[in-house]
Parts: structure tokens; sequence; C-alpha cells
């Protein structure tokens, strides 16, 4: 009689933690799921970005600096290779756009250019496509840090690999950005 109840204490316990292995691996599932959903956006935006450019060389042929920090920040995320890579890359690349739409400013015919405008709205149209999906990147990302880190679960999350995530947020250039107050010119 012992040995059956100490079997069944041993058989629920196996249970509970596979039900807990089980759950980890659908929050890391569900989280690699919705930076899929990113990288379908990102890939649009790094499609549009050389036409953008070939449209503004023209006119900002002075402003080399940002075109090729641009060209080299498209690169870099292109060419990363972890989730976590990604979201840096695509960090400076979003850095690296602003610093273009202030140049941009100052150059009333290109601003007037139909081939410029219509660029500069479907990746407008993206950026609120990325603002969509990074949001629920960072929902399901959260749901996998909340269930890495609840007691029982962490004890046995970092036997199989589990960690806590990044999420993808602004970054430290974005940051500064939101916090420099915007300048109205009448």
């Amino acid at each position: 009689m012992g040995i059956f109840i100490v079997l069944g204490i041993i058989a629920v316990l196996a249970i509970w933690l596979v039900a807990i292995y089980n759950g980890l691996v659908g929050f890391r599932n569900n989280r690699e799921n919705a930076f899929a959903d990113i990288d379908v956006q990102l890939k649009q935006r790094h499609d549009l970005i050389p036409q953008l450019l070939g449209a503004v060389k023209g006119y900002m042929e002075h402003e080399r600096g940002t075109l090729e920090a641009i060209t080299n920040a498209r690169s870099r995320a292109m060419n990363a290779g972890t989730i976590n890579e990604k979201i840096a890359a695509e960090q400076d690349l979003g850095a690296a756009l602003k610093g273009l739409n202030i140049q941009v400013e100052a150059y009333p015919d290109l601003k007037a250019s139909q081939n410029f405008m219509q660029l500069q709205t479907e990746i407008s149209d993206i950026e609120n496509k990325l603002a969509a999906v990074r949001r629920y990147f960072n929902a399901a990302t959260k749901e996998l840090n909340i269930a890495v880190q609840k007691f029982p679960n962490n004890i046995f999350a970092g036997m199989f690999g589990f960690k806590t995530e990044p999420m993808f947020d602004l970054g430290v250039a974005g940051r500064e950005q939101m916090d420099v107050a915007p300048e109205i010119k009448f």
C-alpha cells in the first residue's frame, strides 16, 4: 500500500512538472510567433528603404552621413540572427530613419515629390503596423517572463533553459527623442 502512495505522489509530481514545462514551451512559442509577425513587417520596411533612399539621394547629396547611417543600419538589421540581435538592430534602424525625417524637413521640393510622398505613406503605414505587432510581441514576452519568474516555475525554468527575454522597446535613442519637446514653427 505504501509503495502505491509513493508511486502516486511521484506520478502527480511528474504530471505537474510536465505541465509547467509545456506551459513554458507554449509561452516561448507564442513569443516566437509574435516575432514572426514583426519579421514580416520588417521585411517590407527593408524592401522600401532602398526606394526611399533612391528618391532622396538627388535632393540630399550633401546629407551623405544620414543616408549611409540608414544603409548601414538596414544591413545590420537584415543580417541579425537572433531575436535579440534583430531587436537591437531594428532600434538603430528606426533611429536612423527618424534622422532622415528630420533632414527631409529642410527640402521642400523633396517633400512635394509624388514618389517620395508615396514612399513616405508606405513607410508610415508599415511603421504603424510594426507598432501594433510590437505591442503583441511585448505582450507575449511579458507572459513568458511572468511564467518564468513565477514560483514554482522559476525553479524549473532555469533547468529547462528558459529565461526572461527583452521587450521590443524604443531603445536608448528612441527614448531620448521622446524626451525632447517637439519644435513647432509657424
